[in-house]
């Protein structure tokens, strides 16, 4: 009997381990799950990834099919100028040029259902 509970404590620990070991982000506020990207997808009330890490340069905005209108619009970063907001959109992209810094950004029209991300640039 106790080889049979070390045996299932063992196998649970090893399924954790195994399941945290491959992923480097957990769901971030805007209902994405994190990577390495320069691309964020805006769809439905979520941008995918974020939080999100990228090298310094251009991030875009991509406006998922069937997307209602949104926007990106930014509220922190690095020094005192932040990129452009991208204006109301319900499809296309949005390019914005991203020095080393951590930003956040949000859609204004559903920052109160929790449309929020984050992009950490080294």
């Amino acid at each position: 009997m106790k080889l049979a509970r070390a045996m299932v404590a063992a196998g649970l620990a090893i399924a954790v381990v195994t399941a945290c070991s491959n992923s480097s982000y957990g769901t971030g506020p805007g209902g994405g799950t994190g990577g390495r990207s320069t691309t964020i997808t805006v769809s439905n009330n979520k941008f995918s990834p974020t939080p999100d890490t990228m090298a310094a340069g251009q991030a875009t905005f991509s406006w998922a099919n069937g997307a209602v209108t949104h926007n990106v619009t930014w509220l922190t970063g690095p020094g005192t100028a932040l990129p452009a907001s991208s204006g109301d959109k319900s499809s296309g992209t949005y390019k914005a040029t991203l020095a080393a810094g951590t930003y956040t950004y949000e859609c204004t029209i559903h920052a109160s259902l929790g449309m929020h991300g984050t992009i950490v640039v080294q």
